[in-house]
């Protein structure tokens, strides 16, 4: 990606936790200059300094992209205290907040929401994007650059669709990392002690997800693969895949109460 005119006119980064430094991150790993880079937060770490990164300092005048990665019941008053023109482009990674929200902060300019995960902090992200009227191919294919550096990125047809995603992707992990608790408990109450039963439940779900991430065999073939007919696995999925009581209807309202919630947050 070439990050020329980033690097020429800045970028500033608002908030600076643990998704906006793993951005950092991939950005100054990926050829944009830490000198290029202004982060507004108050609570920012003074080691970005070291590397060159200017914090907390008046904003450049017309900088090429402004990204928000705020929490979105900040983002009221964080976008009462910006301007920005139509030569920049603003990305938001806040849950829930809408396009037309941004537009109203924003009325000229290029606007991009992104949806990224927690995994971005290893790099093993996946982030949904769509962009408003004003932001074109140019603009999503930099904000999609400034996105890959953690991990994967696809694009919405319609902002409807960023609740589902927002629900789905954005906070899967932690309904992946509560299975892992779960299978942790299951085995200590089948007599593993603690420790083993974490070890192994933690392995199992990332190596199961390496193995689907691997090759393009649909999910249900890598189960049916671990699956012998009346064997232990056929009988623990009786279990997780009874149609009223089983895991499929448990996701479906699990992912419908995060849908739903990211609504309320865009009102």
């Amino acid at each position: 990606m070439d990050f020329t005119d980033i690097n020429s006119r800045g970028l500033v980064l608002v908030g600076c936790g643990r998704m906006g430094g793993a951005m950092l991150t991939g950005w100054l790993k990926n050829g944009i200059h830490p000198g290029a880079v202004t982060v507004i937060d108050p609570n920012v770490q003074a080691q970005w300094a070291d590397r060159g990164v200017r914090l907390n300092q008046p904003l450049p005048g017309n900088p090429a992209v402004l990204v928000l990665a705020v929490k979105p019941q900040m983002m009221g008053a964080v976008l009462d205290g910006l301007q920005v023109g139509a030569d920049t482009l603003v990305v938001s990674v806040a849950a829930g907040v809408t396009l037309a929200a941004y537009g109203r902060a924003f009325p000229s300019a290029r606007i991009v929401r992104a949806m990224p995960n927690t995994p971005a902090a290893i790099g093993r992200g996946i982030t949904a994007l769509i962009g408003n009227e004003a932001a074109g191919a140019e603009s999503l294919d930099l904000a999609q650059g400034l996105m890959s550096v953690v991990g994967e990125v696809v694009r919405l047809q319609d902002e409807s669709q960023m609740d589902a995603v927002t629900a789905l992707s954005g906070s899967g992990p932690a309904y992946v990392f509560h299975m892992i608790e779960a299978l942790t408990e299951a085995g200590r109450a089948q007599g593993l002690p603690e420790a083993l039963a974490l070890q192994l439940a933690r392995a199992t779900v990332a190596g199961a997800g390496a193995l689907a991430m691997a090759d393009d065999t649909p999910p249900a073939a890598l189960r049916e693969a671990v699956t012998s007919p009346n064997g232990t696995t056929a009988a623990g999925l009786a279990i997780l895949m009874d149609a009223g009581t089983g895991l499929p209807p448990l996701i479906a309202r699990t992912v419908a109460a995060a849908a739903d919630r990211s609504r309320e947050l865009g009102k």
